[in-house]
């Protein structure tokens, strides 16, 4: 009798664990690797849409479990991104509401949550936030926006570093290292796997440089789309042919623009210099190799392009360069997807693949974020939980970045702090779709006057329609039909057959705010710090001159 007791108390042990006898975790807590690249348009995975580029390794995972058509965002942008994966709160409560005013580190995160539960934590990559992430056991991070070639890192355990190499390889290679010499198997553990590609100035690995310098891409439908219903979408300053610049996006030569008397676009004119010294010899040779025809073909067709020309020259250098810098991304993250299955990890792991927003590939004229419109509000999301996800599915429901912190923290079985608003995706991860309520979901934007000139907007957005308020500096609506104009050109505010709708979703959206705790009082304090930064002499990202002219036209719409 007393060795039954034993047995069985054994087995329970063993049970709870979730270990095998070889210490490989089999059941219990689930392992969670969140993978995040850097502006990566959903457009540009071919599980979404395979008219730009294939990537079957990204597609493994939503081929094992699950692809989102309806994920988006809060505040489509780098760094209040991921303070809102972070945190489970929206910008206005975490306090990172653009790239410029720093987050709340008051603020718990849910690796802290997992880290006090038992998980065993860490991050390689692009963080972007300016300190050192709380939570995590091990860390190595580029500072700021990181570089392509040969970056530095902000480590835990080795100070600041420099690894020579290309850095969608380098942080595949920390992580990869960590989870072979690393990671302690008796316990589960949570990774963050964050790349910095796809964002600009969209430099390839030098092994595509080859290949994508002379592929060619079909145009977006909205390419010269002339904005003659949206004037906030007139002023924004991301039009590929407007301002897009010719040297640190198009990869001109400064001896290309002098002999064709071109001048540099955009404040950050040094860019192109400063990614060039930081090449090795053998890596300058290489670039210049391909980027030498690239420059030549250029000015034997210049002379005769009219301006139509030049914007679809531009688009597709633009294509070349950004889709160059993807292509290593599934290359490595089909890495990792193969370590994970040489190494049975696969099995109760969950796989994220998504990105910190999306991004424009032409739509609209446009390079960049910020919008509510659906390139930039929208963004990636594959998940894969093998034994849990049915493989191969799809879900509409309108999931956010605000739900990765509670989807996790419920999974790991660790109760969420009660000031985290967003919802926990397992219903819809294990099949349990009714328990999933969310019918609308909220956005507000705030970096305005600044880099791209994007209006500060808030919004509603259910299935079918988006009511979208820019309130700064003018006071206009939008109301966009998703069904009926899924490119998203016209304005249906002021059309009498969307009147109940209009009116249905202005009281909608007031609910919102109320449950989300944003108001006009919060938006104008963040203006007010906006101003009195500015009569103090700071501006972030836009002129001096442009930063005044918009604070008058709010004085004179206030007058």
């Amino acid at each position: 009798m007393r060795k039954t007791l034993v047995f069985i108390l054994i087995c329970l042990c063993s049970a709870q664990s979730g270990f095998s006898q070889a210490g490989k975790q089999t059941s219990g807590r689930p392992n969670i690797i969140f993978i995040m690249s850097d502006d990566h348009a959903y457009q540009a995975i071919s599980a979404y849409d395979d008219r730009l580029i294939a990537t079957p390794n990204i597609d493994r995972i939503a081929d094992m479990g699950i692809l989102f058509t309806q994920a988006s965002v809060t505040n489509s942008i780098c760094a209040p991104s991921r303070a809102t994966i972070l945190t489970g709160k929206h910008s206005h409560l975490n306090g990172k509401v653009d790239n410029h005013f720093a987050f709340d580190t008051t603020n718990v995160t849910f690796p802290q949550l997992l880290q006090d539960a038992g998980y065993q934590t860490a991050m390689f990559g692009k963080l972007h936030f300016g300190n050192n992430p709380k939570g995590f056991d091990e860390f190595k991070i580029l500072p700021g926006q990181g570089s392509y070639y040969n970056p530095e890192f902000i480590t835990k355990k080795e100070g600041n570093i420099k690894v020579e190499g290309y850095v969608t390889d380098i942080v595949t290679d920390m992580t990869l290292d960590w989870l072979e010499k690393d990671r302690e198997e008796e316990k589960p553990f949570m990774l963050m796997y964050l790349h910095k590609s796809p964002h600009r100035p969209w430099l390839m690995a030098e092994r595509h440089m080859e290949e994508y310098t002379n592929k060619s891409f079909p145009e977006p439908k909205t390419l010269f789309d002339d904005y003659a219903e949206r004037p906030a979408a007139a002023e924004a300053e991301m039009n590929i042919l407007e301002h897009m610049s010719w040297a640190g996006d198009n990869k001109l030569f400064p001896e290309t623009m002098d002999e064709l008397g071109l001048s540099e676009i955009g404040p950050d004119k040094g860019r192109f210099k400063g990614e060039l010294a930081r090449f090795t010899p053998s890596q300058r040779e290489t670039f210049l190799k391909y980027y030498s025809k690239v420059n030549e073909d250029f000015k034997k067709k210049y002379p005769t392009m009219s301006q139509e020309d030049i914007m679809k020259w531009k688009y597709q250098r633009y294509m070349q360069d950004y889709l160059g810098t993807i292509k290593a991304v599934d290359e490595n993250v089909g890495r990792l997807l193969d370590y994970l299955e040489a190494n049975e990890l696969m099995e109760n792991t969950i796989i994220v693949y998504t990105s910190d927003q999306g991004f424009y590939l032409g739509e609209h004229g446009w390079y960049d974020k910020r919008f509510v419109y659906d390139e930039s509000f929208k963004t990636p999301l594959l998940v894969a939980w093998p034994g849990r996800t049915k493989a191969g599915s799809t879900s509409d429901a309108l999931v956010q970045n605000l739900d990765f912190a509670q989807t996790f923290l419920d999974a790991a079985g660790v109760k969420a702090p009660k000031d985290m608003q967003g919802e926990s995706m397992v219903p819809l991860l294990t099949g349990n779709e009714k328990k999933w309520t969310r019918d609308e979901v909220y956005y507000h934007y705030y970096e305005y006057p600044a880099e791209h000139m994007v209006q500060r907007h808030y919004a509603i957005i259910t299935q079918e329609y988006k009511l979208v308020h820019f309130y700064f500096p003018e006071d206009r609506w939008e109301l966009i039909d998703r069904k009926k104009d899924p490119l998203e050109l016209h304005n249906y505010y002021d059309d009498p057959a969307h009147a109940q709708i209009r009116k249905d979703l202005h009281a909608q959206l007031d609910k919102m705010r109320k449950k989300y705790k944003d108001s006009s009082e919060i938006s104008q304090s963040y203006i007010d710090r906006l101003i009195d930064d500015a009569e103090k002499g700071k501006v972030y990202g836009a002129s001096k001159e442009k930063v005044d002219a918009v604070i008058r036209r709010s004085r004179e719409n206030k007058d």
